[in-house]
């Protein structure tokens, strides 16, 4: 896609290789429009295709140069997006596309980053319900991923083969302190979702993955809670279908209008003190204090 590193570039190759990632944005805005999303996020992925495909120099050089700072000086491009295109421009995937068009696969996502294989992968995805490079991240610095058995050595590979996927070479604070939307916010959401699925009124895509038959059976869901931004869809694994739970499990990406951007799935507990109540995996506590609350509800 992008021309080889330190090669001198014409003009002509400076606006092919800008267009070419523009493109993705205005496919992302394209695709969010469609779904209803947020008029915010998708004017703000096209200001920043139409900031790209302006900007006068090669903006993969700059993402390869001078990371996710450099790609943060453009205008109409901030953090969150500068991490997307860095993504975009050093591994070729753009994770905000890949969701809207149903094609995510996260096993084969983590067997791409260094010292884990797919086996290690699907043992991430399966046991850990981890789906997002930046989970991973946060899974190797809590003590999760040495549950799984790796040592050091292999961890700190992880470490440092993620920050650099996700552009956080010499940033800071990018793991810990990063605020959470409440657990009660999280249950509305899918109550919202499947509400909408049930009564069938929800637009649909035909995801890429597990599909054969290219059918639009997919909901999603974009909506909003105070500063919070979602994006709302069944879980499309292969890990789902095994266990027929794709009408259960619900997985809801979160984004903030600044950098704060994550995901988490919520399913029906089958054990435990909230055995047929939706909980949000990996805050089960917060979920059982907010349904006694009675800030979320059963």
């Amino acid at each position: 896609m992008m021309a080889v590193p330190g090669a001198q570039l014409t003009s002509t190759q400076v606006i092919r290789i800008n267009a070419e990632i523009a493109g993705r944005l205005e496919e992302v805005s394209e695709m969010l429009a469609e779904q209803h999303a947020n008029r915010y996020r998708v004017n703000a992925y096209r200001r920043a295709a139409a900031s790209i495909r302006e900007w006068p120099t090669s903006v993969a050089e700059l993402a390869r140069v001078r990371g996710v700072d450099g790609l943060d000086r453009i205008p109409g491009i901030g953090e969150r997006l500068a991490q997307a295109v860095y993504q975009l421009v050093m591994t070729g995937r753009l994770p905000m596309l890949e969701r809207l068009r149903g094609e995510c696969d996260p096993v084969e996502l983590f067997s791409g980053i260094f010292g884990i294989g797919e086996i290690t992968a699907r043992r991430i995805h399966e046991e850990l319900g981890i789906s997002t490079l930046q989970e991973l991240e946060i899974a190797a610095h809590d003590g999760r991923l040495q549950g799984l058995g790796m040592g050091p050595k292999r961890l700190a590979g992880i470490r440092d083969a993620l920050a650099g996927r996700l552009g956080r070479i010499g940033r800071s604070g990018a793991i810990e302190g990063a605020p959470l939307p409440p657990v009660a916010e999280i249950l509305d959401v899918d109550r919202e979702y499947r509400d909408g699925a049930a009564k069938d009124s929800l637009p649909k895509i035909a995801p890429h993955r597990l599909n054969p038959a290219h059918e639009a059976w997919l909901p999603v869901l974009h909506t909003r809670r105070d500063d919070w931004q979602f994006t709302v869809l069944f879980s499309n694994t292969q890990l789902a279908h095994q266990l027929g739970k794709t009408r259960d499990w619900v997985v809801i990406y979160f984004q903030t209008d600044t950098e704060v951007e994550g995901q988490c799935t919520v399913v029906t507990e089958s054990r435990g003190p909230l055995r047929g109540r939706r909980g949000v995996r990996g805050r089960e506590r917060d979920c059982e204090v907010s349904y006694a609350s009675g800030s979320a509800i059963a």
